[in-house]
């Protein structure tokens, strides 16, 4: 399905979300904590900027994002804390952010790609991307999937003294290097219409399309030593374009 835009051409307008709450356990404040000179959000706003979106959503409770101003293509909205506890899931967050009065000016039609900042390495073209897969296709979701392990088609739950494969039973006993190849969801980019997520209320659906970033663009932050990770390899493309 793609609830009849197929048409659209893929150099529509689009908006773009960035959620980012303040607390943290695994690296506190680290939404707003410098990368690079640039607070970790920052990047993936100029991402979505650079990529085309019309306008920057940003769904937060920090005070200090709300506080500051923003230019005329990024609008800050804020988030109660009933939904910005580390429990709450993101569908809730998205849902709440369509049905504010700002996000009503969203119409079905429009696209909304999701930019976590966690995953400040994606490229433009990552973005650019979902979007072009989602208005080619007939998804309701395209999301970023980058390669994994393939030995978890070895896995299986038990039920019952049971063991269930989670795949073929025929992966169960095959040598690893014959598995097919496995993706994972990686989090940084999801794409996909505002009417459908309101009618959906969720990101579950079938009709899930994916786009392959390499590992060094899905990078996830989530602890101190993922964020000097990433500050490397951002200093390292540096001196590599220099």
């Amino acid at each position: 399905m793609n609830d009849g835009h197929k048409s659209i051409d893929v150099a529509q307008r689009w908006v773009a979300v960035v959620p980012m709450r303040a607390g943290s356990k695994g690296l506190p404040g680290k939404n707003i904590r410098p990368l690079a000179g640039v607070p970790l959000y920052l990047h993936s706003v100029q991402t979505a900027l650079d990529a085309g979106a019309s306008r920057v959503f940003l769904t937060t409770d920090i005070s200090s994002v709300l506080d500051k101003p923003q230019s005329a293509s990024v609008v800050a909205v804020a988030r109660p804390p009933h939904l910005a506890a580390d429990t709450v899931e993101m569908a809730a967050v998205v849902s709440h952010l369509l049905e504010t009065e700002v996000g009503r000016t969203i119409s079905d039609a429009t696209v909304v790609i999701l930019l976590q900042p966690t995953s400040p390495l994606r490229a433009v073209e990552d973005v650019s991307a979902a979007l072009g897969a989602l208005l080619r296709g007939d998804s309701q979701l395209v999301m970023s999937v980058s390669q994994t392990f393939s030995g978890v088609l070895k896995y299986g739950r038990l039920r019952e003294g049971r063991f269930e494969p989670l795949s073929s039973p025929e992966h169960c006993f095959a040598n690893r290097q014959a598995l097919p190849p496995v993706y994972r969801p990686n989090g940084a980019v999801y794409a996909f219409r505002a009417g459908w997520f309101r009618k959906n209320k969720g990101f579950a659906t079938a009709h899930i399309g994916a786009v392959v970033m390499p590992a060094e663009r899905s990078v996830d932050v989530d602890t101190i030593d993922d964020f000097e990770r990433v500050e490397t390899l951002i200093a390292e493309r540096s001196e590599g374009a220099a």
